[in-house]
């Protein structure tokens, strides 16, 4: 594509070199530079593009865009300047990918908890009724129904854009995605065309970025002010609530809760040990809903599917049988098979609310002892930590509290940041900083009807130590290690 084509609309200068060329493909990762592409240099949280600029030279690339000064050792390199990288990436990512997200109903969820099963529910919903749906969230994007991994919840724009198109190429009808507090502030989703904006709720969590409550609700605010038919809106969460007085957008709103004041809403919850029933109240009628996953905290994640559901026009029978479609979902209160007289269960719950909502679901069949397994991520929300634990120790019977993905900082010193809240709780707990040691002692120690919670990694198949990346499956290391204890 001609570079002048792609940073059309944008404002720039030209530092040197011509703009009369053609550029072949995108990256800001200058290891994946090859012959006349564009390079453009992000700053993010631990390393600075424009340190890789003659990297990405000396791999091929033709065009450089920065926002800061640079120095370039070769001749005839296009180098331009814009303020801001970001949101450069994210414009030219468009326009690169012939702007996919028009050709799409796109449909954005976000809140601190239930993203991910919220898009599933959705698009098991749209599936039930034939259209053809793509996902892109914590566990992968799911393009033409194959899953392709990717690095965050919510990917950088250029990786967004290109999936978009692959969608579009598929005949995809619909998109679903998660759409996360960083991904919005830090203009991931920028030149987006979102139709519907979801709201599930708002608790703490990642404060050591937002700092306050209020950054990061107005993060959350962001999608809701840019869509084109319809926001829906927890009306049960607090946030949720002055969200409908704070959305500046004439896009109409849809409400849901378990409150018959909201336009869709559940009647007569009963939870029991194979899932929760209720009533799906909407303005097309109502009907009885058999949901297969566990805890009343996944009915609100139902009624914003079935909210999705309702507004564009989905019969009521295809939106149950959507929903109670969706038997589990990895790393999501996943009850791993174990031929043992105890249960292993394994939940993505990192926040205080979150392991709160877990938790009081298994009170509710728990008939042993519970044993929950935790720690807390490093680099990020330390106010969280004691939260975390006095939240546990007031649910469990033990707490062994270890090591999650502690980055740059020292597990042990994370630990005590978690012991303060478990000892404000008077809770029993043992410290064990090796996470497999941890699940080791809790697997060998368990008593018949106990229920083992290994919480806070869900999905995730490894531990981030400093800048490593190790293999860590939770789900495959239970298994081996009770195959290994029946020799």
């Amino acid at each position: 594509m001609k570079l002048l084509s792609l940073v059309k609309g944008c404002k720039y200068e030209v530092i040197s070199g011509t703009m009369d060329i053609n550029i072949r493909g995108i990256e800001h990762d200058s290891r994946k530079i090859t012959s006349n592409d564009m390079f453009i240099a992000i700053e993010g949280f631990t390393v600075d593009g424009h340190n890789y600029v003659n990297e990405a030279v000396e791999k091929g690339a033709t065009c450089i865009i920065v926002e800061k000064d640079v120095q370039i050792n070769k001749y005839n390199i296009t180098l331009i300047k814009v303020d801001d990288t970001i949101e450069a990436l994210a414009k030219i990512s468009s326009r690169y990918f012939m702007e996919p997200s028009k050709e799409l109903n796109l449909i954005g969820v976000t809140g601190t908890n239930g993203k991910t099963s919220t898009t599933y529910f959705i698009k098991s919903i749209f599936d039930a009724k034939h259209k053809k749906t793509g996902l892109i969230g914590t566990l992968g994007s799911i393009i033409d129904n194959k899953v392709v991994d990717i690095k965050n919840t919510t990917p950088e724009s250029l990786t967004i854009q290109e999936h978009l198109r692959k969608m579009v190429e598929a005949n995809t009808e619909y998109c679903v995605m998660e759409v996360s507090s960083h991904s919005l502030d830090l203009k991931r989703v920028e030149y987006m065309d979102f139709q519907v904006g979801i709201f599930t709720n708002l608790t703490e969590d990642h404060l050591d970025y937002h700092l306050t409550m209020e950054n990061y609700y107005s993060s959350k605010l962001k999608l809701f002010n840019r869509t084109k038919k319809y926001n829906i809106i927890n009306g049960d969460d607090p946030f949720g609530r002055r969200m409908l007085n704070d959305i500046n957008n004439s896009t109409p709103t849809i409400t849901y809760g378990i409150d018959k004041k909201w336009d869709i809403y559940a009647t007569d919850v009963i939870c029991n040990t194979k899932g929760v029933d209720f009533i799906l109240n909407t303005p097309i009628g109502s009907i009885p809903i058999n949901l297969k996953l566990l805890g009343g905290f996944n009915v609100y994640n139902a009624l914003a599917a079935a909210s999705c559901g309702v507004i564009y026009n989905m019969d009521l029978d295809s939106i149950k049988t959507g929903i109670e479609s969706i038997s589990g979902i990895k790393g999501r209160f996943e009850v791993v098979p174990i031929d043992r007289d105890y249960s292993v269960i394994i939940d993505y719950a990192h926040t205080p609310d979150g392991l709160e909502k877990v938790l009081t679901t298994i009170d509710q069949f728990a008939e042993g002892r519970k044993i929950v397994i935790f720690g807390a991520g490093g680099n990020r929300d330390k106010t969280k930590r004691p939260t975390m634990g006095e939240t546990v120790a007031k649910h469990a019977d033990l707490c062994i509290v270890t090591s999650d993905n502690p980055r740059f900082e020292n597990p042990d010193e994370i630990i005590k940041d978690i012991i303060v809240g478990v000892e404000k709780a008077n809770g029993k707990y043992v410290t064990i900083t090796d996470r497999r040691e941890a699940i080791e002692f809790a697997l060998l120690n368990a008593k018949p009807k106990d229920i083992i919670l290994l919480a806070g990694k869900g999905h995730e198949t490894y531990t981030i130590i400093k800048d490593k990346i190790i293999p860590f499956d939770e789900k495959q290391i239970v298994l081996d290690i009770l195959n290994n204890s029946k020799k």
